[in-house]
């Protein structure tokens, strides 16, 4: 997957969960869940495109290892939110499914920069 490819994933992702949260029931959990997840999944897409502005591979290596961070923990927001009730598990199913293959990717991208640099 190339640069351009993974911010638009990213991009898309983000967007999902935008809608996601607006659709959420109006409860304190849902609320605090819903911002929790807003603001690791919108962090995500933001956090790469600085990693590719990046000025060495070391910085692009700690920007890729927080939007990582950020997708990784929006996966957990989302288990959170089947887990507590608040979205059916079947409506979570391709959203939570496309957060760990971002998740991947990045993991991928980390170990070949951190390969690239010899900082494994």
């Amino acid at each position: 997957m190339n640069e351009t490819e993974l911010k638009n994933r990213t991009k898309k992702f983000a967007l999902r969960v935008i809608r996601l949260v607006e659709s959420l029931p109006h409860s304190n959990t849902a609320n605090v869940i819903g911002r929790q997840l807003l603001r690791s999944a919108t962090s995500v897409g933001a956090n790469y495109r600085s990693a590719c502005m990046g000025r060495s591979r070391v910085d692009f290596a700690a920007k890729i290892g927080i939007a990582l961070e950020e997708a990784d923990e929006s996966a957990y927001w989302m288990e959170l939110m089947i887990d507590a009730g608040l979205v059916p598990e079947d409506r979570m199913t391709e959203l939570l499914s496309e957060a760990k293959e971002i998740v991947s990717i990045l993991v991928a991208s980390l170990k070949t920069t951190r390969r690239n640099t010899g900082k494994e």
